[in-house]
Parts: C-alpha cells; sequence; structure tokens
C-alpha cells in the first residue's frame, strides 16, 4: 500500500485476506503514531518489514550462498548508450510495428509537434520517470552490480532503480502486485545469452519515443550478450502490447563500457526544468510575452 500511494494512487487488491491485511498495515503505523510509548506486536514488526512468504531476499546470506552455475558473463560496471551513429539512435523505432489508434494517434501528433518545433507528451520533463525501456536510453550513464542473486542497475538520470532477479523466483501474483515504470523483472540464462521478461507495468504518462502510451498488457523480453571483449552490452528488445501494436516491436541497441565514470545523486526537481528549453516548461518561459 505504502507503493501505492506512493505512485500517486491506492489500488484495490483483490482476494479478501489480502485486502485486510494491506489495509492494516496501511492503518497500523498511523495508530502506532498516536501511542508511541506502545510497543510494536511481532505481527506488526513483520508486516512493516516487507517479507516475502516463503523465499529469501536478493541480498539475504542464505540466498546469495546457494550453489549456483558459473554465469557466461559479468555486467558489472558502468554503461553507457551507443549514440556514434547519431542522436535519434535512443529511440526504439523506426521500424514501428503496426500501431493500433492511440500509437497512430501519438506518431501524428508527435510529428505535427516537431514540424511545430513544440514538445509532445513531455512526461520526463514533468518528473515522471522515464520507465523501462526509455530509461536505457537518457543520456547519462548506468552502472550495474551483478550478484548471483540479482542484478541491480541505477540510472544516473534521477537515479531510476531496477531489479534483475535472478534466484528463480516466479512473477508476484498479479492480485497482489504494484505496476512500476520499470516493472518486474525475472531474468535466466539461455546459453551464453542473458533472458529477462519483465512485466507489470505502470502506464500513466509512460510513454516510448516521441509520445506512444503503453497499456497494462505491455511486456517485454530482452536479449543481452555480452561482446567486444566485455567492452560492450548489446540489448535485443522485443516488445509486445496487443492493446497498443500488432505482434511484436523489435530493436537492438549497445552500450559502452565506461570505467572512468560513477553514478551519484540525481533528482528531478520540476521547477528546475524551466532552465530547460527541451521542456514544456521551458518552452513556456522562453515564448514571447513571458514578461521575462
Amino acid at each position: 500500500m505504502q507503493q501505492a500511494h506512493r505512485y500517486g494512487r491506492a489500488r484495490l487488491w483483490s482476494g479478501g485476506a489480502t485486502l485486510l491485511a494491506v489495509c492494516a498495515l496501511a492503518v497500523m503505523p498511523a495508530a502506532a503514531q498516536n501511542r508511541p510509548d506502545r510497543k510494536l506486536t511481532p505481527q506488526e514488526l513483520d508486516q512493516l518489514q516487507h517479507k516475502h512468504e516463503g523465499y529469501y531476499g536478493a541480498l539475504a546470506p542464505q540466498n546469495l550462498a546457494k550453489p549456483r552455475p558459473k554465469p557466461p558473463f559479468d555486467l558489472t560496471g558502468t554503461w553507457f548508450v551507443d549514440l556514434s551513429e547519431g542522436f535519434s539512435k535512443f529511440m526504439f523505432g523506426p521500424p514501428y510495428p503496426e500501431f493500433m489508434e492511440p500509437g497512430q494517434t501519438a506518431m501524428r501528433e508527435a510529428a505535427a509537434a516537431a514540424k511545430a518545433g513544440k514538445t509532445y507528451r513531455d512526461a520526463i520533463g514533468q518528473c515522471y520517470p522515464a520507465g523501462m525501456p526509455m530509461i536505457m536510453t537518457r543520456v547519462w550513464p548506468i552502472a550495474m552490480i551483478q550478484l548471483p542473486t540479482a542484478i541491480y542497475m541505477v540510472a544516473g538520470f534521477t537515479n531510476s532503480f531496477r531489479v534483475i532477479y535472478l534466484d528463480g523466483r516466479k512473477f508476484t501474483d498479479p492480485d497482489i502486485v504494484v505496476p512500476t515504470y520499470n516493472g518486474e523483472s525475472i531474468g535466466h540464462w539461455e546459453g551464453k545469452t542473458l533472458v529477462v521478461h519483465t512485466k507489470y507495468f505502470e502506464t500513466d504518462h509512460h510513454y516510448i519515443d516521441m509520445g506512444i502510451p503503453i497499456s497494462d498488457k505491455f511486456e517485454m523480453t530482452e536479449r543481452i550478450d555480452m561482446i567486444n571483449g566485455g567492452k560492450t552490452l548489446q540489448i535485443e528488445y522485443i516488445m509486445t502490447d496487443p492493446d497498443m501494436w500488432k505482434g511484436e516491436w523489435r530493436n537492438t541497441k549497445r552500450w559502452d563500457r565506461q570505467d572512468y565514470s560513477d553514478i551519484g545523486e540525481v533528482e528531478c526537481i520540476a521547477q528546475n526544468n524551466v532552465h530547460l528549453p527541451g521542456t514544456d516548461r521551458g518552452e513556456a518561459a522562453a515564448a514571447p510575452g513571458d514578461g521575462k
């Protein structure tokens, strides 16, 4: 429930027992604050600790110590998207799939906005998360740490956080999952390729390329390979969304290893974007008659 509120809207989760547990979790901290001298019960503490039922977390020593085959490669490092063929290579098309009406409308409106020199669906400029897959193409490095149980990724752009679980767990039950902008990712090895399946995406202000929307049926498979002697990461994206386009939307991108880069703290503060001409706020501030 805390996650649901964090994304601006509470979700009703199905299942009576689950709903009661979630409601108790949401109300209990406030009740405890009203009586700060009251000790929390073991059940209340257990609810606060976000525990999984029946399996260890990715950083639990018991999970990390389990015997596993050695992975074909370790992508721990800092990476930057390869834009050597032009800045437009950050986009996932063209080619594009055959879009349904929302995607067709977005393509027309984006083209008209570009012709007029205007922004279109500037969600990122308003500090909405870029989300997968767009977060991978921002002009900031991405730090990756690979453990036996998971890969942790932090983008320099707004410190976007993502985890790819490698410990064999299943996806969260759809009745209780809280969608997020980077989705829930489960990975496994197929030969020398890391295959990652991601679903459960937040759809609010979540776009691909120049404002192409996704639905709650959007899913993504990444086929990740290490090439060029470990200096280049190659990812093939296979994206499906039967409500938004027909068939598979495929695109392959590369990232270069950056051994002289680090990721620091970065926050998106909407009012600061007035200084960026590529955002809605910046465009409005630069418009004639703004009094400046």
